[in-house]
């Protein structure tokens, strides 16, 4: 169907451009399963995927070069054009392209649908407390780069269709299925009964080394808060911990980057097919 219409607007006046008013007020939005996709690479992303397009709102001079994406779309799109500096005012947030869009969220599967649908062995990650939308996104970012299957997400958490955490993402969350659990420990436990290994991601712990972990058969990594880590209920529902070799001065890592080191030697290891204690080691590295 491509573009429905091309409208240069003055204000948010129209029912349409609601989502766009209300950017700072993310719960109207997930209730009606939309999120807004900002910048030039995460709007054309979006137009590149599978999910639905309300709309875009862009400034004129970027029109020429979306239309084609908008175009191919199955979806009629509604476009509107307005300067940056207005976009702006309208918004109440400094933009560096003025480039937006309006998104559909996409149904969440069922954990039964991911285990039946992914290819052995899965990777799987979960999120405990995680709040901050921009950690949750770059984690999201990591876990696409690293061939996880899906991710767990429970109340306690931020959604990664939240608008900052689909800008730290860089819309990658658009090619990773996210499971909403109710409750993350008896996610864990079904996991556990199913056959996958869930393994927490925590700090400083004697002898269970990042290194040293079987990460070759299935398994789910399990990441906490910023600030108090795993909570004991999900610590409890868990196998086993890892942590990364750290010295004492250190308490620990980010989040996204602790995601990117246990995401690689998870693919690391399932790259060489062989347990920890078997996997070759390059000379050139030595």
């Amino acid at each position: 169907m491509g573009i429905a219409s091309i409208q240069a607007i003055t204000a948010f006046d129209r029912p349409e451009l609601l989502p766009y008013a209300t950017m700072r007020q993310q719960e109207d939005h997930w209730r009606q399963r939309l999120f807004v996709a900002e910048g030039e690479k995460v709007v054309r992303r979006l137009l590149e995927s599978d999910l639905g397009v309300v709309s875009v709102l862009v400034p004129p001079g970027w029109l020429e070069a979306l239309h084609p994406l908008i175009e191919r779309r199955p979806e009629a799109v509604k476009v509107f054009t307005a300067e940056k500096r207005l976009l702006e005012h309208l918004t109440g947030f400094t933009m560096y392209q003025g480039l937006m869009a309006v998104g559909r969220i996409p149904a969440a599967p069922r954990l039964e649908e991911v285990l039946t649908t992914a290819a052995a062995p899965r990777l799987l990650v979960a999120v405990d407390g995680l709040t901050n939308a921009e950690n949750l996104g770059a984690l999201v970012r990591n876990c696409v780069a690293f061939h996880t299957h899906a991710l767990l997400v429970a109340p306690t958490s931020s959604h990664p269709y939240l608008r900052r955490a689909v800008r730290a993402s860089m819309g990658t969350v658009f090619h990773l299925p996210v499971v909403d659990v109710p409750d993350l420990a008896d996610a864990l436990l079904a996991l556990r009964g199913a056959g996958v290994r869930c393994v927490a991601a925590h700090p400083h712990v004697e002898g269970c080394v990042l290194a040293e972990t079987d990460f070759t058969r299935d398994v789910c990594l399990v990441f906490g808060s910023e600030g108090y880590g795993l909570s004991p209920a999900v610590l409890a529902a868990c196998d086993a911990c890892a942590a990364v070799p750290m010295p004492p001065t250190v308490d620990s890592l980010n989040v996204g980057a602790a995601a990117a080191v246990f995401l690689y030697e998870a693919n690391r290891q399932r790259r060489w097919g062989g347990s920890p204690a078997t996997t070759p080691v390059s000379t050139a590295a030595r």
